[in-house]
């Protein structure tokens, strides 16, 4: 098998080569070889919607904000409370803060302008090593070493790395950099993306399909799907609370804007109890409170299991209109509020 460390400039040809015939349609993205740079802003907040989800869920949230909010200034000038609302169901509400505090400080701080060199982005709020390597290559054409799962997972595969993840990612990144250079930097990252997303999967591999099997050690073994090697995760800890469904005689919910830090911060919200293993915070309001059931969700470091109570009545809060509720809630008060409403 010919060593990918002396054959480096044949590799990233096929894999070029095949980017150019297999390159997925993106809202955000341009096509292969396209020598007009892609518009930063849109690169950048694609790839921070990305981080922590899906491309086909990721998508219409794209266009939702690029069609109300089409410059990285209309961003900027934003209320914080339309931006959070608009993010719900992205998860991750610190990034939707993070986000306008970038915007910001590029309206303000760069007239308008995205910094086009890894250091430059990497001095803006909430924007990190990955995030200003794949804007630097995809809008400003950097040789930018662009690291994401995807192509931790190729890279496993093609140097049959043994050292499990997480440990093994400093090697990982070290190897996709090996592979980098100055000849269309954009389309490499997202050509190697590519391959992960659709070729290089997790568990179904489709090696007949990928232009990389002639140099891939992962291959020439005949488990490519035994890497990248992973530590067994431990079990997440499991939190348990209330969550209050209360409407007014209008059919109204009563939310709550939560607080700026911590989990959730600054969205609306159900009322809720702490999330504690023993919750013991009472009701938001007297009412007639009727027991609705419970919901499961999963946040990254813990499961929680909300037990939802239901009534009518009155009090100090957002009282917002149920559909307006559904739409714009985060996803484990959508749930609850669901489950409350029967």
């Amino acid at each position: 098998m010919p060593s990918v460390a002396k054959d480096v400039y044949a590799l990233r040809a096929a894999l070029l080569d095949w980017y150019d015939t297999h390159a997925r349609t993106l809202a955000w993205r341009s096509p292969p070889g396209t020598k007009a740079r892609p518009d930063p802003y849109r690169v950048w907040l694609s790839e921070v919607m990305l981080q922590q989800t899906t491309t086909p869920h990721a998508t219409p949230y794209f266009l939702a904000f690029t069609q109300r909010w089409p410059t990285v200034r209309d961003l900027a000038a934003a209320e914080d409370g339309d931006v959070m609302a608009a993010w719900a169901g992205l998860g991750y509400y610190a990034r939707a803060r993070n986000l306008l505090a970038c915007a910001r400080a590029v309206a303000s701080g760069h007239d308008g302008a995205f910094p086009e060199t890894e250091e430059g982005l990497r001095a803006l709020p909430g924007l990190g090593a990955y995030t200003a390597a794949a804007v630097a290559a995809i809008a400003f054409g950097r040789a930018a070493n662009v690291v994401d799962g995807n192509v931790e997972r190729v890279m496993a595969r093609l140097f049959a790395v043994e050292t499990p993840l997480p440990t093994a990612r400093p090697e990982l990144k070290s190897l996709a950099g090996s592979l980098v250079g100055e000849e269309r930097p954009g389309d490499w990252a997202q050509a190697l993306m590519d391959l992960g997303a659709t070729v290089c999967r997790p568990k179904t591999p489709l090696c007949g399909d990928c232009p990389l099997t002639h140099w891939c050690t992962g291959f020439q073994s005949g488990q490519p799907e035994r890497y990248p090697l992973k530590i067994k995760k431990a079990d997440r800890p499991r939190r348990t609370g209330f969550a209050w469904v209360l409407q007014d005689r209008e059919g109204r919910v009563a939310l709550v804007r939560r607080p700026d830090k911590g989990l959730l911060g600054g969205m609306l919200g159900l009322p809720t109890s702490d999330w504690s293993a023993e919750a013991s915070d009472g009701p938001p309001a007297e009412a007639d409170w009727r027991e609705a059931g419970a919901i499961e969700h999963v946040f990254t470091h813990f499961a929680l299991t909300l037990n939802v109570r239901a009534a009518r009545g009155d009090g100090d809060f957002i009282w917002t209109p149920v559909d307006e509720a559904l739409a714009s809630l985060p996803t484990v008060f959508r749930k609850a509020l669901e489950r409350g409403l029967g």
